[in-house]
């Protein structure tokens, strides 16, 4: 494919990665701030939210290096 549909897709990929990530890191500060005040149940119920940001960072990585392999 060519080099000019490729980088920009997977530019877009790794900003959605970097977004989702931070979404992430946000999720976990705030559970182990509830895990900290004793809140452990609620911390780990605040953190379920984590699961399904790091499953679509996954799948972006891998439609990043599928991108990145066909324009070689």
């Amino acid at each position: 494919m060519e080099t000019e549909i490729i980088e920009p897709a997977i530019k877009a990929c790794l900003a959605e990665i970097h977004t989702k990530l931070k979404a992430a890191e946000q999720i976990a500060r705030a559970a182990q701030a509830c895990a900290e005040a004793g809140g452990v149940a609620e911390a780990v119920r605040v953190s379920m939210d984590i699961e399904q940001l790091i499953y679509e960072a996954g799948r972006l990585h891998d439609a990043a290096t599928l991108l990145a392999r066909m324009q070689d």
